[in-house]
């Protein structure tokens, strides 16, 4: 019995009806349509002032913060400083020290494309490090590894 319903259901899925002794072939057709949204692209200034908005949040959390800025260290742009001092800022609020040398070191990591990006950010955001009394991961010793050698060879 199982196998003549499953000839039956192959002959029927292949669109074949036999009309007396003449087989006809009927075309299988389907229609397809594909629903999407319509996605407007952001511009990068939507982009920044959307997570300056974000980090100027005064109910934001530690979770919150550090998941936009993994968000921030997952593009492929360096943060304008705007946004870097809203979150400066929001590490702040967080009394969350830690949090805010971190990204700034992921800042200058960023930043190693082009030697001029770290030094113009370090300008434009020095006035707002200084005003929340945090230093940078260089005034830390953070860009250097704390137990490096120069040669290898040298060791002894």
């Amino acid at each position: 019995m199982f196998p003549s319903v499953v000839r039956a259901c192959s002959i029927l899925s292949r669109g074949v009806v036999t009309v007396g002794r003449r087989s006809t072939i009927k075309p299988i057709t389907a229609v397809s349509a594909r629903f999407m949204s319509e996605h407007k692209e952001e511009t990068d200034e939507e982009f920044y002032s959307r997570y300056e908005a974000f980090f100027n949040r005064s109910e934001i959390d530690g979770w919150e913060a550090r998941k936009a800025m993994n968000d921030l260290a997952g593009q492929d742009a360096i943060a304008e400083p705007k946004v870097i001092i809203a979150a400066l800022k929001a590490c702040r609020r967080l009394n969350d020290y830690a949090l805010a040398i971190r990204f700034l070191e992921n800042v200058r990591i960023k930043s190693e494309i082009d030697k001029s990006i770290y030094p113009y950010i370090l300008q434009e955001i020095s006035p707002t490090l200084q005003e929340l009394g945090i230093d940078t991961p260089e005034g830390l010793g953070y860009d250097k590894p704390e137990l490096a050698l120069d040669d290898v060879d040298h060791i002894y």
